[in-house]
């Protein structure tokens, strides 16, 4: 079992502590096991909140071991880390562990000099004081989260539930990441990539939420949709469609849909044996070659090697 050891520092955000343990701990194969068990560790046992305070049933000995340690983000996050506390994360660091910071949870990791030389991000309104602080790490203040592969770092609040259903799809795919995200009941993970500004205004009375017209679209990845034949289901202007997506998904339309072309397109592949040419197909890619290349500018690797991978996994 992989275990996911979330590390309280004290004044630890509450959100932010919460977001690993529900995300990790509602995880479930298919099979209907659990593929992770959650420690809750602090360094003296009990840490304040601000508004209560928890005993964690581990100390910093239950890092050690540990395949993924997770740091949420302190009210405080320029106040000092123990000495103890990096020593912990170095050894953990050294043995192979992943590690990622939520939200503000960047500051302590990035003080015990793992980031430096690396890419990293944080709430937005932050963002400019960690990059004075610590000018050895790249801040991007845009993104939802960044993947370095053993060091990870997300944006502020919401952006956390990405960045763990981010890993539990690395860990186990898509299908077990999106049962994930139902049952925490939100949406599957946005991609790290996308802008940490998005704004949630009230719909107005010509418009309303997107939500149906999303559905409509994922219902119907098959078909070659155009902008003009999605605006014109909207019942909008392309123009108008184009800000309505960037204020309530944080992307374009078009962009909206391959990345959910590709999502579907990774189910397919864990979970079925047709062939690469007919996956591009049924998720509407034209073109196998076209399919190969946004896969691969996604996924990190081609869609043949992907299915290997996973496959290797899960036996």
């Amino acid at each position: 079992m992989h275990t996911v050891a979330v590390l309280a520092l004290d004044g630890v955000v509450a959100f932010d502590l919460s977001t690993p343990i529900e995300v990790f701990g509602r995880a479930r194969l298919p099979d209907g096991r659990s593929p992770y068990g959650v420690r809750v560790c602090a360094a003296g046992g009990e840490v304040g909140t601000g508004t209560f305070a928890i005993r964690a049933p581990w100390g910093l000995d239950g890092l050690a071991g540990a395949d993924t340690i997770v740091l949420p983000g302190t009210a405080d996050h320029g106040a000092p880390v123990p000495v103890e506390v990096r020593d912990a994360l170095h050894r953990a660091a050294g043995d192979g562990a992943r590690i990622a910071s939520i939200c503000v949870g960047a500051f302590p990791l990035a003080a015990t000099g793992l980031l430096d030389g690396l890419r990293a991000t944080t709430h937005w309104a932050a963002t400019a004081e960690l990059a004075r602080r610590h000018p050895r790490v790249s801040v991007d203040p845009d993104v939802l989260y960044v993947d370095n592969g053993r060091l990870l770092t997300s944006a502020g609040a919401a952006a956390g539930l990405d960045l763990c259903l981010h890993m539990i799809r690395r860990d186990h795919g898509s299908a077990v990441a999106a049962d994930a995200a139902r049952t925490s009941v939100m949406p599957l993970e946005r991609e790290g990539g996308q802008s940490q500004f998005i704004v949630h205004e009230p719909p107005l009375p010509d418009s309303g939420s997107l939500e149906p017209l999303l559905r409509w679209m994922a219902e119907n990845l098959q078909r070659t949709l155009t902008l003009d034949e999605i605006a014109a289901r909207a019942r909008m202007s392309t123009r108008t469609l184009n800000r309505r997506f960037r204020e309530q998904t944080g992307t374009a339309p078009l962009q909206w849909l391959n990345r959910t072309r590709l999502r579907r397109a990774q189910y397919l592949l864990e979970s079925g044996d047709h062939s690469v040419d007919r996956v591009a197909a049924h998720v509407g890619f034209g073109s196998p070659t076209t399919f190969r290349e946004h896969f691969k500018r996604l996924v990190g690797t081609s869609p043949h090697a992907y299915r290997r991978a996973f496959r290797a996994r899960s036996e």
